[in-house]
């Protein structure tokens, strides 16, 4: 699966104002005494995970960018290439089959609003893959599922389970974790032998571009898993197009204890 950078590049502001700031101060805490960090980074996009955690970090860091998506990779070197002392390169290919050899020589691996795209095997794998490479792991914005429009109306809980029926689904044999990926990551990384933190990390959103294109999206694979909300969805679309939203994610720190 890919993304528009339009679309990237639309939700980053409300992506920076969510994640937190209390678990990159445990990663700042972890990794003091290391100088120059290797990060990599998952699922990059167009790299703005890198432009918001770069700058909190601190210090030289050489970041190693894996998307699946050429266009994506290109856009993420070329902005992250004009950090300060931040050098980048890239890796094109799949994300669901990486090693402890793969991750070799990291600091840290990140990702952002990636892992309700992976299985539970993926998980399981990416965790124990972390775990022995002895390298922590900051995942942010982890979908959980969860969205409060104000001012509130019953369909939203009918929308609600079929997006997160939709983000279950299964894509060429694999079933997506979809919502469930926060309490997946959590027991995949305790299971391996790592310490893990979460924290909630939710958009709030006004009415605006931002969550009009949410909305539409969110209604439209509401739709795909259950056709029989078609008849419903434009009236709703009108209704809800100038509402605010708080869209629920999860944050998750994983320390191998070893570290």
């Amino acid at each position: 699966m890919t993304f528009a950078p339009e679309w990237l590049t639309l939700r980053e502001n409300a992506d920076a104002e969510a994640r937190s700031g209390e678990l990159v101060e445990v990663v700042r805490a972890t990794l003091v005494n290391r100088n120059p960090l290797t990060i990599r980074d998952l699922g990059c996009g167009t790299g703005s995970m890198g432009r918001w955690l770069a700058g909190r970090l601190g210090g030289v860091q050489h970041w190693v960018l894996h998307d699946r998506d050429p266009r994506l990779l290109g856009l993420a070197e070329a902005s992250m290439s004009e950090l300060k002392d931040v050098t980048v390169e890239t890796r094109e290919g799949d994300l669901t089959s990486l090693k402890a050899a793969d991750l070799a020589g990291a600091d840290l691996v990140t990702c952002s609003a990636l892992l309700d795209l992976l299985t539970t095997d993926e998980m399981n794998a990416l965790a124990v893959a972390c775990v022995e490479a002895h390298v922590p792991a900051l995942f942010t914005l982890s979908v959980a599922g969860r969205i409060e429009l104000e001012p509130a109306e019953p369909l939203d809980a009918v929308f609600q389970d079929a997006f997160n029926a939709h983000q279950r689904r299964v894509v060429d044999g694999r079933r997506l974790l979809g919502p469930d990926a926060p309490a997946a990551a959590e027991k995949a990384f305790v299971a391996a032998g790592a310490s893990v933190r979460t924290e909630s990390s939710p958009w709030r959103l006004d009415a605006g571009a931002l969550t009009r294109e949410w909305l539409k999206g969110w209604v439209g694979a509401a739709v795909e898993q259950e056709p029989a909300l078609a008849g419903e969805a434009s009236e709703y679309l009108r209704r809800r197009s100038e509402a605010s939203a708080v869209v629920h994610h999860v944050d998750l720190l994983a320390i191998p204890r070893a570290v």
